[in-house]
């Protein structure tokens, strides 16, 4: 039988996969597309589907001690190395 940590982990999958979903849709359709049937855009709908994420995060932190919160250097670094590929990309003509 499942526990409480495997539940909250196959949550938390759950829903990185919506806000992957939901990040293709505004790659495809724009960020500012309303889907036919939705009051919210996909930037909206992006930012409700992170929020989700988070809070399955702290569920995780909070009942189960799984630390998967912000690490500043660690955020610090991979911004560095995502600007970076960004301009390697620019620089072979792969990005605006």
């Amino acid at each position: 039988m499942p526990t409480e940590r495997d539940h909250l982990l196959s949550t938390l999958a759950e829903e990185c996969a919506e806000v992957i979903q939901r990040i293709t849709k505004a790659q495809r359709w724009g960020l500012y597309e309303v889907q036919p049937g939705q009051e919210l855009n996909n930037e909206q709908r992006i930012r409700y589907e992170v929020n989700d994420l988070y809070a399955v995060i702290d569920l995780l932190y909070e009942r189960q001690g799984v630390v998967l919160h912000r690490d500043n250097e660690q955020v610090i670094a991979k911004k560095a190395k995502v600007l970076h590929f960004m301009q390697y990309a620019r620089e072979i003509g792969e990005l605006d």
